[in-house]
């Protein structure tokens, strides 16, 4: 969860955000959703934490088949 998507996908690919997505070389945009505020955000966040791997999955190619990066959309 981020205010500021773009920022956020930059460091990812810089290499700048610790975490599991730098220990794991993830790099690419390919899913994102819009909230109107923090707080329905962060519930979203916290609700898909929970998932099944492959109800994540199902998520992700519902709307992006190919698994594009979606970085070059959004700058």
């Amino acid at each position: 969860m981020t205010s500021d998507l773009v920022k956020r996908v930059w460091q990812h690919k810089s290499g700048l955000a610790e975490g599991f997505a730098k220990e794991h070389g993830v790099n690419r945009l390919v899913w994102y959703e819009i909230h109107p505020t923090m707080e329905s955000a962060i519930v979203r966040e916290k609700r898909l934490k929970g998932w099944q791997r492959n109800w994540k999955v199902r998520l992700i190619e519902e709307a992006n088949y190919d698994w594009v990066d979606l970085y070059p959309r959004i700058i």
